[in-house]
């Protein structure tokens, strides 16, 4: 029994020792393994080249002959702000692709909600009540020979009708006619394709297809499809943009002279052109023709526009010894559609508009814009709360984080 008791015991030592070992490598590899997994995520964090970006803009407007249906009575003058921010991320991978993301929110309408216009005087407003929301998010991948695709929730602004000139609200014009022209019918933020090809050094093609009423919901229905050609001729030895836009949108819409008809889609062209034609002096200029005989967009909104035309000019501040500072000046105007004329018995006349801001570098980060707006013939002289020439003057800063 004695010699039994032995045998076991040394066995079970053995067998003990023999897989404290097993176990004490498996360990050892364990902690190995874990020590290259911690190396392999160090050099692949995923904060490791992300490109973090931060802005706020803040805006404050009083306006002269307010005219919404809000407002309590003509001539109650309205002053008032709003705010938003915007959050970036944007990140290089592999294999010539990239990720970005973008998140945005803001408080306030400003004086939009106390103007009748058909454009109006605050691109930037943003009255998410603060609650941040993914504006953008899209994987981009570029293939030889120069073909970019994107795809994701787009941007249909961030292809179609840019400007060099005129397409920042957080920088350049506020209002609505000089950030894009008001007779394209973009869909709000949404799922979506973009295809951009550099054909030559002089000539470049931009196409994207998104979901036309920006909904999500049933997207082949009724798709919007846009079309840039950008001419780049470099006119007077100067760098200039000559794009010819074509866009399509077959959300649903609704016939003017037959409300029967509610299915119906619309098109239109435009131009948008900036050249510099000296140092520190640029130009610019859009027009812009859509189908009048649909409601502007499937919402049924009250008015529908036929075409719309403007143009400016962009001074550098290094003529007058402020090199980070820009002036410039813009004209333009709406034209309505006959058939919204004809359909609510209106007079329906173009409305004109007249932006001037300047862009006072205050600091590295810091900008701040005085800016002046006048309307003419608002709401074409058919607003219920007057029709007199609005003047709305305001101040924005910008903060880049």
């Amino acid at each position: 029994m004695l010699v039994g008791r032995i045998a076991i015991a040394l066995f079970l030592a053995i067998a003990f020792i023999l897989t404290g070992a097993v176990y004490a490598q498996d360990i050892q590899e364990l902690e190995l393994r874990i020590e290259r997994l911690e190396q392999k995520a160090a050099s692949t964090d995923i904060l490791s080249g992300m490109d973090i970006g931060a802005g706020a803009t803040f805006i404050i407007q009083g306006t002269h002959n307010a005219n919404g249906a809000n407002i309590g009575y003509k001539g109650n003058d309205k002053t008032d702000a709003a705010y938003s921010i915007e959050v970036t991320l944007e990140k290089e991978l592999a294999d010539n692709a990239k990720a970005f993301m973008s998140f945005e929110t803001g408080e306030g309408n400003g004086v939009t909600d106390d103007l009748e216009v058909f454009s109006n005087v605050n691109h930037d407003a943003d009255n998410s009540g603060g609650n941040p929301a993914v504006s953008q998010l899209w994987y981009e991948q570029e293939f030889e020979p120069g073909l970019i695709v994107t795809l994701g929730k787009l941007d249909a602004t961030a292809y179609l009708d840019t400007n060099e000139c005129a397409n920042d609200e957080t920088s350049q014009f506020l209002g609505s006619i000089f950030r894009n022209s008001p007779v394209i019918e973009f869909p709000a933020n949404t799922i979506g394709l973009h295809l951009g090809t550099v054909l030559t050094d002089k000539l470049s093609l931009d196409m994207e297809i998104l979901d036309g009423d920006g909904d999500f919901e049933q997207i082949g229905d009724g798709p919007f499809l846009g079309a840039q050609l950008n001419i780049k001729p470099k006119l007077f030895e100067r760098s200039g943009n000559y794009r010819l836009i074509f866009w399509l949108n077959e959300a649903a819409h609704t016939k003017w002279n037959d409300a029967s008809k509610t299915k119906e889609g619309t098109s239109g062209f435009g131009l948008s052109c900036d050249q510099e034609i000296r140092d520190n002096v640029g130009v610019f200029a859009r027009a812009g023709w859509q189908e009048e005989e649909a409601f502007l967009n499937g919402e049924g909104e009250a008015f529908s526009l036929e075409s719309a035309y403007s143009a400016g000019v962009q001074l550098g501040g290094n003529i007058w010894g402020r090199k980070d500072d820009v002036l410039a000046i813009a004209w333009g105007i709406v034209n309505p559609s006959q058939d919204y004329k004809q359909a609510g018995g209106l007079q329906a006349k173009n409305e004109g508009h007249f932006e001037i801001y300047y862009n006072f570098r205050a600091s590295e980060n810091l900008s701040i814009t005085p800016d002046i707006q006048i309307i003419t013939n608002p709401y074409g002289k058919d607003a219920a709360n007057g029709s007199s020439t609005i003047t709305v003057a305001g101040v924005r800063a910008q903060v880049e984080f």
